[in-house]
């Protein structure tokens, strides 16, 4: 390695940040153009298990081959032979080359799982401080809550709602708060957001997916019986939120809309 990043760095302030313009286009026709994601954004991908929340993020990062962004999936608690399978699919359509894999898996301890987004984190800001943009997937922030939930208990730190420590809110907030994207000054690059959160029978009113949509900008939801109705990605544009909207699409599709 050439260069140490920090794990730990404080988020851009508010002056070196400039507002997004600029679409990160998915190569998905339901997220481009209903709940479009801008560069520097952070947006929360919810559903409940198996809904096919990866293979989205997935195929996104296969639809980014030639958007000159680099990206970072970040495993938390995933099961080795998934991730396995995971980065033959993505040699397979020659993705590994602008990607990278950080994985805290099932096997490791809490606080190697603990760390793994806040590492993921460090290699998109190598980027975003040479001026490129980013794109950081979460893989999911539940598992990291978990994973906190379960240092926090060992260390005899008192215990909140549903046994959580007080701080899990900070947790989420001061690693999400990190992706922006900042002025020439500051290097002028973006990281963009994709956390990730399972849900429990369509209930988006839970502790940590509450938590993780006050802190992201919008929220795409997938919605498990559309899964099964043969609608793939099965994105529900109902339940889904766009805070950013039409500010960052082309001015002919906005019209159209």
């Amino acid at each position: 390695s050439s260069k140490l990043m920090d794990v730990e760095r404080p988020a851009p302030p508010v002056f070196a940040r400039t507002p997004i313009v600029d679409q990160l286009r998915t190569g998905f026709l339901v997220v481009d153009s209903i709940i479009p994601v801008g560069r520097g954004q952070r947006e929360l991908v919810t559903g409940d298990r198996k809904s096919g929340k990866t293979r989205l993020m997935i195929d996104m990062i296969c639809n980014l081959k030639n958007e000159d962004i680099y990206c970072v999936y970040v495993s938390i608690g995933g099961q080795k032979a998934k991730i396995k399978a995971l980065t033959q699919y993505l040699e397979k359509y020659d993705a590994l080359k602008y990607t990278s894999i950080i994985m805290g898996s099932s096997d490791d301890p809490p606080s190697l799982n603990y760390l793994a987004p806040y590492a993921g984190t460090a290699v998109a800001e190598y980027f975003c401080d040479m001026g490129k943009d980013a794109l950081i997937i979460y893989d999911d922030l539940s598992k990291h809550a978990k994973a906190y939930r379960q240092m926090s208990l060992l260390l005899k730190r008192s215990p909140g709602r549903d046994a959580y420590p007080g701080d899990i809110f900070y947790l989420h907030s001061r690693l999400l708060e990190r992706s922006a994207k900042v002025t020439v000054k500051f290097g002028g690059g973006s990281i963009t957001a994709l956390p990730m959160c399972e849900t429990q029978n369509g209930d988006i009113s839970e502790y940590i997916t509450t938590n993780l949509m006050s802190i992201t900008d919008e929220h795409i939801y997938l919605d498990s019986q559309m899964m099964h109705d043969g609608i793939l990605p099965a994105v529900n544009s109902g339940a889904s939120v766009s805070r950013i909207g039409g500010s960052i699409q082309p001015k002919i599709l906005r019209n159209y809309g």
